[in-house]
């Protein structure tokens, strides 16, 4: 039953737990497949809880404006929304049947200050979402280097990219450090989380964004994941 364990409470008022329960609930009857893990129990534990673990970097708590990339089912963006109520929260997902569940989710949960955005980030990066961010998460997106080359032209010069990662992957991080200068970007921090986010292996990157966007970036959507900086 460690999928019950209860929501850690710091992040979150009553209120506040009220407005994600209604997400879950949403989740939980929603016929799409937009997640494996739709029992609102267990979802505390793997989506929500899983999710606040990212306040853990008081950059992302203090961020004004923040891009989840590849949100899913609306995690972490959503749980950000509620718990930061005066940030800006987008949720950029390429997957239309998941936007559509996102944007009803916060239409009856009342989220405020979340915004879907159907497109690819390459794509949001390339127009009005251009060094447009204090913050950019992701969870369970893609390889580390992947995920620094999506961040850094949505990025503002200083900001955050916050990778959710499960076990360390000593060539993983290898690559992103071979990437980083090309891609402006600068790993931080490794943090390990799993004891809050109910998973032994639970990980967030901290990479950091240093500088202007290189002239390079962003490539054609799927070229970061197809052929990642930082390969032999």
């Amino acid at each position: 039953m460690q999928d019950a364990s209860p929501l850690p409470d710091r992040w979150l008022d009553d209120a506040q737990r009220a407005t994600i329960t209604r997400v879950l609930e949403l989740l939980e009857t929603e016929r799409a497949s937009v997640s494996s893990v739709t029992d609102p129990q267990r979802a505390w534990r793997v989506h929500v809880a899983d999710s606040l673990t990212g306040l853990e970097s008081e950059q992302l708590r203090e961020a004004s404006r923040i891009a989840d990339i590849g949100s899913g089912a609306g995690f972490p963006g959503l749980v950000l929304a509620v718990a930061l109520p005066d940030a800006q929260v987008d949720l950029i997902e390429s997957v239309g049947r998941k936007c559509d569940f996102i944007r009803r989710a916060i239409a009856a949960a009342g989220i405020a200050n979340a915004r879907v955005i159907n497109a690819r980030s390459e794509d949001l990066a390339a127009d009005d979402g251009r060094e447009n961010y204090a913050a950019v998460t992701a969870r369970a997106v893609g390889r580390l280097s992947t995920l620094a080359e999506l961040a850094s032209p949505l990025l503002e010069d200083g900001g955050v990219l916050v990778a959710w990662k499960g076990k360390r992957d000593p060539d993983e991080e290898a690559q992103l450090e071979r990437a980083a200068e090309a891609l402006a970007m600068r790993p931080d921090e490794i943090r390990h989380v799993g004891p809050s986010a109910g998973s032994d292996h639970r990980h967030l990157h901290l990479i950091r964004k240093v500088g202007s966007t290189p002239d390079d970036l962003p490539r054609r959507p799927g070229m970061a994941k197809k052929r990642p900086r930082g390969d032999h």
